[in-house]
């Protein structure tokens, strides 16, 4: 009996022994590597042009490479994308509607350092080569022109209708014109830039476009660009990077978005920027302008 306890005691003794790096098994090791992949991930909301165009994945992954920072691209409308930052779901934008990135900064959405520029392109009426709206022989310069001309002979038009900096640049060009489009030939698709291109190439429409896009899809078998470099300047396409305040959100990564900010500013990314395009269109797709 005196051995069997013994031997009892020893069991005991030697499952507590065995049983002791179980509880040690915390999950504190995978807990700190969890938080270190999530510091390291960047949520960059940016307007459809800026991935469309092929221009992000020319630069993110120098980005990546240099930081260490993985970053998530939402492209969406510009107006979508500065809604995200308003409640808090991006770290940082890449947007193109001045105006309303004005209001974003001045209603405290933007960190303490605002919004910046980064580079700027043009807008382009693009339509089919046979021009029934006859733009390209009477308006090649004037975007105001051009689109009375398409409202007057109701021929196809297709809009983004999605809130976006490109959207809001059309809004503004019909203002001008003193009309209101309706009717079955303005077609409001809700989409991004590269699938209303393709809708406009699909049924031979009009359609406003960033030059940029245009460029890269490469849809000029069908369409081609009839107004362009308006003399009045509003065709112009400027482009601003944002930090989202810190304060909308806790898990907002205010640091990597000042680390983007920084480096998309910076004169080795401006150069890339700048060269982007070069080889395949003779010319950029984007001209840098940070100061």
């Amino acid at each position: 009996m005196k051995r069997m306890g013994i031997g009892l005691a020893a069991c005991l003794l030697m499952l507590c022994a065995c049983s002791k790096p179980q509880e040690a098994k915390v999950p504190s090791e995978t807990t700190v590597s969890t938080e270190v992949k999530e510091a390291g991930e960047l949520i960059l909301a940016t307007t459809t042009s800026t991935k469309d165009s092929g221009l992000l994945d020319e630069i993110l992954p120098v980005f990546e490479e240099a930081t260490g920072y993985s970053v998530s691209v939402i492209s969406v409308g510009s107006g979508e994308a500065m809604k995200m930052g308003e409640n808090g779901e991006a770290d940082v934008l890449l947007v193109h509607s001045p105006a309303a990135e004005k209001t974003f900064v001045e209603e405290g959405h933007a960190d303490e350092d605002g919004r910046k520029d980064v580079m700027y392109n043009d807008f382009i009426i693009v339509g089919p080569k046979d021009d029934p709206a006859g733009v390209g022989a009477e308006w090649a310069n004037d975007a105001v022109g051009a689109f009375k001309a398409i409202s007057e002979k109701q021929s196809p038009f297709i809009s983004r209708s999605d809130e976006s900096g490109t959207h809001k640049k059309e809004l503004t060009i019909w203002g001008k014109c003193e009309i209101e489009p309706s009717g079955d030939w303005y077609i409001q698709a809700g989409t991004g830039m590269g699938a209303v291109l393709e809708m406009a190439n699909e049924k031979l429409a009009y359609t406003l476009s960033d030059r940029a896009t245009w460029l890269n899809l490469g849809l000029d078998e069908d369409l081609t660009i009839l107004c362009e470099k308006d003399e009045s300047g509003i065709l112009y396409n400027q482009y601003g990077v944002i930090c989202v305040n810190p304060e909308k959100n806790e898990n907002i990564n205010h640091e990597g978005a000042k680390e983007f900010q920084n480096w998309i500013l910076s004169e080795e990314t401006q150069k890339l920027i700048g060269d982007y395009g070069t080889e395949t269109y003779g010319a950029p797709l984007f001209t840098p302008n940070a100061q």
